[in-house]
């Protein structure tokens, strides 16, 4: 008969979690804005943003301790009022990522903004200094099959829409190779919360 093996337990979760602050639409909604500027057919060496990974961040919080988390998903909590982004075309941005970009930036998104900010001040957390650019990341090293620039899809007839209604809490996690622990090869997501819109829209 042979030795059961030992149950070993589960590792434990870090101290800190990485967050960030960030709209995260539908899956499908995701799944059709990369397939409406043809990254479906896009070559091997790009690193396309999976669909269920699409987001457009709003805020990075760093590490921060877990226990401060409880605390955190209610001081992080502010009205706002649904709004719609528009896309319609991308651009390249330095280290080679392709972004898409909303037409506008909507009042109520740069309200929403503004008061996560303050938010995040009151909980003793830094604030980017940078102007906000809303941008939705689809693929990061964007090259062609023989190592080249690809070229940037062209500008959609007809746009891409996201009625936003909610916010999110998100931790990222790092994914290591199989064959070498210390090395990163992507990241992974979990949204911890979601807020929803508490105000009509004007």
């Amino acid at each position: 008969m042979s030795t059961p093996a030992p149950c070993l337990p589960a590792p434990a979760a870090p101290a800190t979690a990485r967050l960030f602050l960030a709209l995260w639409p539908p899956v499908g909604w995701a799944a059709d804005l990369v397939q409406r500027f043809g990254l479906d057919a896009a070559g091997a060496r790009n690193r396309k943003v999976p669909p269920q990974q699409i987001h457009l961040t709003l805020h990075f919080l760093g590490s921060v301790p877990r226990s401060q988390l409880p605390a955190l998903v209610e001081g992080l909590r502010v009205p706002f009022a649904p709004f719609d982004l528009v896309f319609r075309r991308c651009e390249r941005w330095p280290r080679g990522m392709l972004v898409a970009l909303p037409d506008a930036l909507p009042p109520a998104l740069a309200a929403l903004h503004a008061a996560l900010g303050a938010a995040l001040q009151r909980l003793g957390l830094p604030v980017e200094q940078r102007a906000f650019r809303p941008h939705i990341t689809l693929a990061r090293r964007y090259e062609a099959e023989d190592a080249q620039e690809a070229p940037v899809p062209a500008a959609l007839a007809s746009p891409v829409r996201w009625h936003v209604s909610r916010y999110a809490l998100v931790e990222s996690h790092p994914v290591m190779a199989p064959d070498a622990p210390r090395k990163t090869v992507g990241t992974r997501y979990q949204v911890l919360h979601h807020y929803n819109a508490s105000a009509a829209p004007r």
